[in-house]
């Protein structure tokens, strides 16, 4: 039968805790959310020497003196899920400063590895550590790993059989004399109470005593003793004495010498984190990341969304028809499930692209001093730096926007955050701005950049209510470390995009396909039906027309239109195409499978030569500005004024983005958030759009 090993991974942030999992586990990687918080959890399954072995990668704090949302899941995972080995994860390169939770973890006398990373970079570094000497001291195998290339994950699971099989605790740290005293004392007199706290003997742990410490208040004179002695409270007493462990570890097995390799990084830094200079270069970078991710992802994105239009729907719809499935069948095979999958995958090359390019920038060290740089900043407005890049990638794709304030630690900083991404306006609106703003105005490009100063402004604004309501208090702290420049292994990087793209495959795709049969069924309810103004969608039309009409949207055929829209934005210019007139049909044709599929295969070599070239071209093309369908134009014209039409854009720009966007919202901050924050926008948008209709309509 096969034995299961509970394993918590354990270390500070940036570590490398994910990359020795992706390591070990390979695919078989989980990534979900941690049950009642927004906070990522990953797991990984094992199977080894006849072993199911589970890995829970807790997240990075610093310390399990609980504070932060993080923090308390670490500490409560360790001590109450009580793994069967914790494998403590260290920067070889900055040990000095992980050993302080490694002294903590000790405290829980749980069987425990330690995993010395990026030994090979600590080496040239000139950081040289005696790793036998570290596992005497402690009584813990310790181990040397590379999470560039995975040197040492099988040692590491080889421990971890061992610990199981024949569990090792390790020693727990020493403090000062007149304190160990005074837990041992506490220790003879909780006896009675042995294993309540997990303990592997019949004694209380040394973390269980040292709460009982902490809470005693007055009962025991040696506490009020110690605290006269060092004028400070018994928690700060306890605090020094795991800093001067720590460190009295450090100084006895670490010995560091200069190195050409850390006067490389300190050279890069002098740039990339002055004060002027390093803004400009991060300028740069992030607008890199938008012309690779964006102009080299939408050649691939435009081809995908080909390959369901014009192969895949085609073909379900002919295999339907020739197997005499009648009309409807067909329809809703090719139209809505065929559709709406084919939605869901088409962003699948940009949010791929985005992560990886993401994953480059951590795991080359930059990352962390994208924060540091715009920190100064982001400040004023009640946020840290790391707050800057999901913000920005919003104006790329509201989607993988909100999936990247993961990478925020504290809870309030990453629900505000949230908060803002659905006012960036993104390309598929941009569609629609370029239209509407071409069809009715003399100067559209100044129109279109409004709207997109408009969306900064209101995301802005909402940011500031939200600290002074729900999420007011001051900022978290804001201590972290710049690890060295290091090239980034692509493999690893391969691994951590495509657990991401799975994820979001999965979580998002399931809402927005179940949306895209809804509405679909809405479209062609009742059956066999020739006009489209009798649908089930067109009465819905019908009824939220009033609701609309004060914003300038008096036609039951615009406001049948923003259903559909609520997928996507750039959906609005189809349906009303369809609603509008008859003469905008798509035609049927004849299907032959062969020539389709070879128009396909060279679409994708075009496509593949179109997003190389892009990346020689200086402008992020994806961001160019379009005036649309001459036919739709004349059709569309007779229904707005200018200031409805104006009204109609901003209310598109600030009602939340599409149902991708709420369906993330709801996976990282709960169907509560992501439904209140779509009343909200509503609102908002509503109120905005209002104003704008009614003074332009003086004008």
């Amino acid at each position: 039968m096969t034995k299961s090993i509970k394993v918590a991974l354990a270390g500070n942030p940036n570590v490398g805790k994910t990359t020795l999992l992706n390591h070990a586990a390979k695919t078989n990687l989980k990534v979900g959310n941690w049950a009642g918080v927004t906070v990522e959890k990953k797991e990984g399954f094992v199977s080894y020497r006849g072993y199911d072995i589970h890995f829970i990668d807790l997240p990075g704090i610093y310390t399990l003196e609980p504070i932060s949302e993080d923090e308390w899941i670490a500490y409560n995972f360790i001590a109450d899920e009580k793994p069967d080995v914790v494998v403590n994860v260290i920067e070889t390169t900055n040990a000095e400063r992980d050993l302080l939770l490694t002294t903590e973890l000790l405290e829980f006398e749980r069987p425990m590895i330690i995993a010395l990373n990026m030994s090979d970079e600590a080496k040239k570094l000139g950081i040289e550590v005696d790793a036998e000497h570290v596992g005497e001291l402690l009584d813990v195998p310790v181990i040397r790993t590379n999470g560039r290339n995975g040197d040492g994950v099988e040692e590491m699971l080889d421990k971890i059989v061992e610990s199981a099989e024949r569990p090792r605790y390790p020693r727990a740290p020493k403090y000062e004399e007149q304190l160990e005293t005074l837990l041992d004392r506490i220790q003879t007199e909780g006896r009675d109470g042995r294993n309540d706290s997990g303990a592997h003997h019949d004694k209380l742990t040394k973390r269980a005593l040292i709460k009982m410490l902490v809470d005693s208040d007055g009962r025991y004179e040696e506490k009020v003793r110690l605290e006269k002695l060092y004028k400070k409270g018994i928690d700060g007493i306890i605090k020094d004495e795991r800093y001067a462990f720590a460190r009295g570890l450090f100084d006895e097995t670490f010995r560091k010498r200069k190195s050409r390799n850390r006067d490389i990084t300190d050279k890069i830094d002098k740039i990339a984190l002055h004060p002027i200079l390093g803004f400009f270069v991060f300028l740069l970078v992030i607008f890199l990341l938008f012309k690779i991710s964006f102009d080299f992802s939408t050649p691939f994105m435009n081809w995908t969304e080909g390959f369901i239009d014009n192969l895949l729907a085609p073909l379900a719809l002919s295999l339907l028809s020739h197997v005499g499935a009648g009309k409807w069948l067909p329809q809703f095979f090719s139209q809505a499930i065929v559709g709406g999958v084919g939605f869901v995958i088409t962003f699948v090359p940009l949010i791929g692209m985005i992560y990886f390019l993401l994953a480059l920038l951590e795991m080359s060290g930059y990352m962390p001093r994208i924060a540091f740089v715009m920190d100064r900043f982001t400040h004023k407005l009640g946020l840290h730096g790391k707050g800057m890049i999901p913000l920005l990638l919003g104006f790329g794709c509201n989607v993988p926007a909100v999936m990247a304030t993961r990478t925020l630690e504290n809870r309030r900083d990453k629900f505000l955050v949230m908060a803002m991404i659905p006012f960036m306006s993104c390309p598929a609106r941009l569609v629609v701005f370029s239209f509407f703003a071409v069809l009715f105005f003399p100067h559209p490009a100044v129109v279109i950049f409004g709207l997109y100063l408009l969306g900064i402004v209101i995301g802005l604004l909402t940011a500031f209510v939200l600290r002074k309501t729900a999420y007011r208090g001051k900022l978290s702290h804001f201590v972290m470390e710049l690890p060295p420049y290091r090239v980034p292994r692509i493999r690893t990087v391969f691994q951590i995009t495509w657990v991401q793209v799975k994820s979001f495959l999965y979580r998002a795709g399931t809402l927005i396909f179940a949306a895209s049969v809804v509405i679909w069924v809405l479209l062609n309810t009742p059956p066999n039906l020739k006009n489209q103004s009798d649908s089930a969608a067109a009465y819905v039309g019908k009824a939220i027309t009033p609701v609309l009409a004060p914003i300038g949207i008096k036609d039951w055929r615009i406001s049948t239109s923003l259903i559909p829209a609520f997928l996507a934005r750039e959906i609005v210019l189809s349906s009303m195409g369809t609603i509008y007139s008859v003469d905008i049909q798509q035609k049927t044709t004849e299907f032959h499978f062969v020539p389709a599929l070879e128009t396909q295969l060279n679409g994708l070599g075009e496509a593949t030569k179109e997003s190389l070239m892009s990346l020689l071209t200086p402008k992020i093309q994806t961001l160019q500005t379009e005036g649309g369908d001459q036919n739709l134009q004349n059709v569309i014209r007779s229904s707005f004024t200018p200031a409805s039409a104006l009204s109609f854009m901003i209310f598109l720009l600030l009602y939340t983005s599409c149902l991708a966007t709420v369906a993330v919202m709801a996976r990282e901050g709960g169907k509560k958030f992501a439904l209140l924050f779509l009343a909200y926008s509503f609102v908002m948008a509503w109120g905005v759009a209002f104003v704008v209709y009614q003074v332009g309509s003086l004008i």
